[in-house]
């Protein structure tokens, strides 16, 4: 339970957000009003971006901009610095990360509010508040002037400054809209298995209901390290008993997934972000599937298929295509998740299960990198009507889907989360 203090200032903190969006909409208000970007109308992103691209060389590179604004950040506000973990290398990478997709993509604004009302509720369990966002452009314009130089003006900064009220609009509202719902759910380990030196299954009792579909991740914080979070995808569809599956792998030594492979036993508490991901199932009949998978990128897919098994009264079939990790996910005295593996097979026959022994498409285009038996299964087959989901390390996705659209999957039809998008807010190793 919520210590009283606790309450007060979560309290505290919604009455401040709903202030300031009511003065942020108020008739004549100069900044983060109207559509969030200080103007009469709808955002035209696309002139924005234009002048943005054009004298982006005199503020680049990101890295040492990020560096001057954070710098200006703390000498101005010092206590902003106890919301951030104790190394800032992973923050001003992901920062980076944020403004080349708000740059990339402000011709299509639907796109960043979108992403970014997703971002502002997720930035609600690191302790970020609205007012916090007034602090952020007053150190961005500073920095932008002083990497911009004598060739900097006030046109450029109204440009930045149109871009920044737009997304930083878009996350007040996601706040907002998720003011019923706790910034964060805290949950216990009840198991905690070991496969190998890097790779663990644990399984959690969240303290109260965490609400989630199969097939999405969330962000998972220990107490070992303050202020760093990473994203996990749930391996298993909601239960009744509401308990949850993570299956961790520690890809480096400081992190987050090293923390919770190597450092964490049952009882344990550890804090959960909102749900997210877009590894979902549609509404309606389940269809025709193709699920690739690589290493503890089957998690999600244990979750799709439990689903599956509850709504399917008939239809097609499913193919999966699962690939390594670093060791095979079927090797070793205790093989990771064996059991759901083999049974997968005799429970569910519509199921045709692909063993994958290399990440995708080789090096020229066309040329294999499956294994002899997967190529054959994709080059045999019409996948022009299957929905395919892709799950696993940001290289093997990338190759997944390369691989999938040539055999004939429509890229419209292939599902996947987060690759060149805005990750998790606070998200780390």
């Amino acid at each position: 339970m919520n210590a009283p203090g606790d309450d007060y200032h979560a309290l505290l903190a919604r009455h401040e957000a709903m202030r300031l969006r009511r003065r942020l909409l108020a008739p004549g208000h100069t900044s983060w009003s109207g559509s969030g970007h200080g103007g009469e109308g709808p955002y035209d992103g696309a002139s924005d971006q234009r002048v943005i691209t054009r004298f982006l060389g005199l503020v680049a590179p990101f890295d040492e901009l990020i560096h001057e604004l954070y710098e200006v950040l703390f000498s101005r506000h010092p206590y902003l610095r106890s919301l951030f973990p104790d190394s800032m290398e992973f923050h001003q990478a992901h920062l980076a990360q944020i403004l080349r997709y708000l740059i990339e993509r402000l011709d299509r604004p639907d796109d960043i509010a979108s992403a970014f009302a997703q971002l502002g509720r997720d930035h609600r369990k690191l302790g970020v508040r609205p007012a916090h966002y007034q602090a952020f452009e007053e150190a961005l314009c500073e920095a932008l002037w002083r990497r911009g130089g004598a060739r900097w003006n006030h046109r450029l900064e109204q440009a930045w400054l149109r871009m920044l009220r737009f997304a930083v609009a878009a996350m007040v509202d996601g706040a907002e809209s998720a003011l019923t719902e706790p910034p964060c759910w805290q949950a216990t380990v009840r198991e905690h298995h070991l496969h190998s030196p890097d790779l663990a299954v644990l399984r959690l009792r969240p303290h109260e209901p965490y609400p989630y579909r199969a097939g999405q991740y969330a962000s998972v914080a220990s107490p070992l390290l303050e202020h760093t979070w990473r994203p996990y995808y749930l391996a298993g569809a909601p239960r009744p008993d509401g308990e949850l599956e993570l299956h961790v792998r520690a890809v480096g030594s400081g992190g987050v997934s090293e923390a919770l492979v190597r450092r964490t036993r049952p009882g344990d508490t550890l804090r959960l972000g909102p749900a997210h991901g877009v590894l979902t199932l549609d509404d309606g009949p389940v269809g025709e599937l193709l699920f690739v998978a690589y290493d503890t990128g089957w998690a999600p897919v244990k979750a799709l298929l439990e689903e599956v098994d509850a709504r399917r009264p008939r239809g097609g079939r499913i193919h999966l295509f699962l690939g390594p990790g670093p060791e095979p996910l079927c090797s070793g005295p205790e093989p990771y998740d064996s059991g759901c593996l083999a049974g997968s097979a005799h429970r569910r026959p519509w199921l045709t299960v692909v063993p994958l022994t290399g990440p995708g498409p080789g090096p020229e285009p066309g040329a294999g990198g499956y294994g002899p038996e997967a190529e054959e299964v994709l080059l045999r087959r019409d996948w022009s009507r299957h929905r395919a989901f892709v799950s696993g390390p940001p290289e093997t996705v990338a190759a997944a889907v390369s691989r999938l659209t040539e055999a004939g999957v429509p890229a419209g039809r292939i599902r996947h989360d987060r690759l060149n998008g805005v990750p998790l807010a606070g998200a780390t190793a």
